[in-house]
């Protein structure tokens, strides 16, 4: 039950990560995505600050400082920076299928560091939701600007930070708990993109923001920032870090849903047909047998 907790909270975090696309979508006309990721991450940051300071939880301890800011350099800098670099070269729909590649690459780069089994069951589930998000994304995917593969690889590369994150935090994450964990980590990388941005000037455009920019902001911060990588850090707490990672696969289904809701962008056939395969890839991957080995955890 406990475990089931965890896939739900992931499953959670990633749907609340395809919301944020409209937000981003919103704002990216309107300021730098570096600004944006300072805005997302810092407003994320103050708001789970005082959250473990009142719970009174245990702290990363002084032998773990260092790599849990390198993983916040890894995750809530390097890894925005990536995303948004990958999509000045590709596609949007194209974007997001490289980055649902994220479940295959925590699964082999798991096994490859002991830290959980590669099964055939969590394998056929792995291949089975990132082919729902292909089709999912089918429309999108045919038209391509020349070198393309430039923004896929630079995606893949972000979504591998995002793997070694899943794995290496697992074990810092249950010596402090998921909301010290998150707030220090986040606050590191949040730092890291507000000296770039601040260096780059892109917070110039903050001068003319109205209502509606401040909100999306606010949003990002709080639901696409603060919830969501807590609810990430309590889900890699309590399962597997590929289990978790497969559920990276709903972003792209809740951001078309979204953007069909809000944005009105058409909503054909083959959505349908992907949240379908898509969910039943996660019930596949996440239903492994009970009697299978514990996975090892990192040191």
């Amino acid at each position: 039950m406990n475990e089931a907790w965890g896939v739900l909270a992931a499953v959670l975090s990633s749907g609340l990560g395809g919301t944020s696309v409209a937000a981003t979508r919103y704002l990216v006309s309107a300021i730098d995505p570096l600004a944006i990721g300072s805005f997302r991450f810092g407003i994320g940051f103050l708001l789970l600050l005082p959250a473990a300071l009142l719970q009174g939880g245990r702290w990363p301890p002084r032998r773990d400082w260092s790599s849990v800011a390198g993983l916040g350099v890894l995750y809530f800098a390097l890894f925005p920076i990536l995303f948004n670099a990958s999509l000045i070269f590709t596609t949007a729909a194209r974007g997001a299928l490289a980055l649902s590649t994220l479940p295959l690459l925590t699964m082999v780069v798991g096994a490859l560091l002991g830290s959980e089994d590669l099964t055939v069951r969590k394998s056929i589930g792995v291949v089975t939701a990132t082919l729902g998000v292909a089709l999912a994304l089918l429309s999108g995917l045919a038209s391509a600007p020349p070198g393309a593969w430039r923004g896929d690889l630079l995606m893949v590369a972000a979504a591998l930070c995002m793997a070694l994150y899943s794995i290496w935090s697992k074990s810092f994450i249950a010596r402090s708990g998921p909301i010290p964990f998150t707030t220090v980590s986040m606050g590191v990388g949040a730092l890291c993109l507000v000296l770039i941005s601040y260096w780059r000037g892109s917070f110039a455009p903050v001068a003319a923001f109205e209502d509606p920019q401040w909100l999306a902001a606010i949003y990002l911060g709080a639901f696409g920032s603060a919830l969501t990588f807590y609810l990430w850090a309590f889900a890699l707490e309590r399962t597997t870090p590929t289990r978790v990672a497969i559920s990276v696969t709903v972003n792209p289904i809740t951001a078309s849903l979204v953007g069909a809701a809000l944005l009105d962008e058409p909503l054909r056939w083959n959505l349908v047909g992907g949240i379908v395969t898509v969910f039943a890839g996660i019930w596949i991957a996440t239903t492994l047998g009970r009697q299978a080995r514990p996975a090892t955890q990192p040191s």
